[in-house]
């Protein structure tokens, strides 16, 4: 058994979960890129993967990611081709991919889709979509992402698995290819499965409502940001886009423009 997830936090709480549970027992590979943000044309193609890898380069330069780029640490790529590898040399092997409902999860499993397709009948999916679990406190509560479930309720989400059908192989396909030729920098999670194209200054509206006429680090915009506005995403992203704000003129700040925590932003005098 393979298990995919598509969030670093994953892992370590499907490893809790498959050391609670011998029946979990498997490889977790780690899908690493947001497809949730950036171009998707050709996506597939060498062009569109050096498009992409561009893309990436230019959001991170000066920032606090920009040695994930540097290092060459996202490939997913390989991950996929090592994947059919395995699925090629082991009949017997199956997949698991775990998916909650965000649009970052929806995004990666819509890529990794058209790897799996030689594979029908022997990938699973566990989408848990709009599902209860219970939290540490005891309360129940609908997650957003793998990781805020803990451990031992992943004993239950389990029984979700399912085989991802024929009709699934031939459609989604089809809708994640409308969505990389639309070719616009954001993919919104409208429900289900159902992904929104928007445009790379999707979240540029919100976040400026968090700079105020007070100094205040890029960090600290950043972090309420991620705790109150409704659509959230990478708070590298959310760095690039306050980055092209401040080229524009919108906003005074002072310090160097590099690191969330190098520098003060606030509304012009």
């Amino acid at each position: 058994m393979i298990h995919i997830v598509f969030n670093e936090p994953d892992v370590k709480v499907l490893e809790q979960a498959i050391a609670l549970d011998e029946t979990l027992q498997g490889e977790i590979m780690l899908i690493r890129d947001d497809y949730a943000v950036g171009p998707l044309n050709n996506i597939y193609l060498g062009e569109g993967k050096e498009e992409r890898k561009k893309w990436w380069t230019d959001v991170l330069a000066g920032g606090d990611y920009e040695s994930k780029v540097q290092d060459e640490e996202v490939d997913d790529y390989k991950t996929a081709a090592e994947l059919v590898g395995t699925m090629r040399r082991d009949p017997e092997e199956i997949i698991w991919i775990w998916a909650a409902q965000n649009k970052h999860d929806v995004s990666g499993y819509y890529w990794l889709l058209k790897y799996m397709q030689e594979f029908q009948s022997r990938v699973y999916i566990l989408y848990l979509n709009n599902l209860p679990f219970i939290n540490e406190k005891g309360n129940i509560f609908y997650p957003n992402w793998l990781s805020e479930i803990p451990a031992k309720e992943f004993l239950k989400a389990k029984k979700l698995s399912r085989e991802i059908t024929l009709s699934e192989f031939e459609v989604d396909p089809d809708e994640w290819t409308k969505i990389c030729n639309e070719n616009k920098g954001a993919r919104i999670l409208e429900g289900g499965k159902k992904l929104i194209n928007e445009e790379y200054s999707f979240y540029d509206a919100e976040l400026k409502k968090f700079i105020t006429a007070d100094w205040q680090k890029a960090s600290k915009i950043i972090q309420q940001y991620l705790a109150k506005a409704k659509h959230t995403t990478g708070d590298a992203y959310l760095l690039w886009r306050l980055k092209v704000m401040i080229a524009q003129n919108m906003f005074d700040v002072q310090g160097k423009i590099a690191n969330m925590k190098d520098f003060e932003v606030k509304t012009k005098s």
